[in-house]
């Protein structure tokens, strides 16, 4: 039985989320593959002490009591991993800045020719905003419709981002590495396939397999888009980290392929 240490925790702001990832990866073994893998929890405090079911060790120490790590932390950690020739399965650091930095995404799909809903970040004035695109906008998860509105969202806020706000069809896409003998291989957008004509299916499951290539995503990558009444795509985010609830989108989009989550799981760590 191989032995599958789920590194989680880690300094910086995402410890948290982290936590709870590597909860769900561990939750998720246990439910339905625990013969064949024996989960280790590997936790790395808020000091960045490494911790092996509770008790600190060195990260050498992993080598001969672990197979596989699946790492929830900081992709900068897995540079260690690969330092001490440890498989692993998670991000590596090029795609996670862009997840968290939505200027750096924005100019990146820029320079490949992928359209992303303009932004202002901390505009000085919603004259500002206007200018560059019109009613309604996104501020945060609230739609604004009107100018008094952003006016008094704009002066009572020090770090705001004012997005446009794209009418269309909102769909996720989900890719991974090698599975079912495809080197990427991309699962169809729940529910909504159908609706799509056949060139509109072909462009967008060819956008996101030049994406996974382009993201630099390693296992896993998930695109969420926004396609509008003319027929274009717009990306609004990516995730690079599986979601493994029990009713989860990836859950959906897995069963919808013919394929439980559990089975795309052992492929990401057989292929790590």
């Amino acid at each position: 039985m191989k032995k599958v240490g789920i590194l989680r925790g880690g300094m910086g702001h995402h410890y948290k989320s982290s936590l709870e990832k590597g909860g769900d990866v561990i939750l998720h073994m246990h439910k339905n593959l625990s013969d064949k893998y024996k989960t280790v929890d590997i936790l790395i405090d808020e000091k960045g002490i490494w911790h092996m079911n509770g008790i600190p060790i060195l990260p050498a120490d992993l080598m001969h009591k672990i197979d596989v790590v699946w790492n929830t932390a900081h992709p900068g950690v897995s540079v260690i991993l690969k330092n001490l020739s440890i498989p692993h399965i998670g991000g590596s650091s090029f795609p996670h800045a862009l997840e968290n930095s939505r200027d750096m995404l924005r100019k990146h799909m820029a320079q490949i020719g992928v359209s992303m809903p303009r932004s202002i970040f901390l505009p000085k004035s919603a004259r500002e905003v206007l200018e560059k695109f019109p009613a309604p906008w996104k501020v945060g998860n609230k739609l604004v419709r009107t100018f008094p509105e952003l006016t008094e969202l704009i002066e009572n806020n020090k770090n705001i981002l004012v997005e446009e706000f794209i009418a269309g069809r909102v769909l996720s896409m989900h890719s991974i590495l090698g599975f079912r003998g495809e080197d990427i291989y991309i699962f169809p957008p729940v529910n909504i396939f159908g609706n799509f004509t056949p060139l509109e299916k072909e462009k967008l499951i060819s956008l996101a397999k030049d994406l996974h290539y382009h993201l630099g995503a390693k296992h896993y990558l998930k695109l969420n888009f926004i396609l509008n009444k003319r027929g274009k795509f717009y990306l609004l985010d990516f995730e690079t980290t599986p979601n493994l609830k029990s009713f989860s989108h990836f859950s959906q989009a897995c069963e919808s392929a013919g394929a439980k989550m559990h089975q795309v799981v052992e492929h990401m760590l057989e292929s790590a």
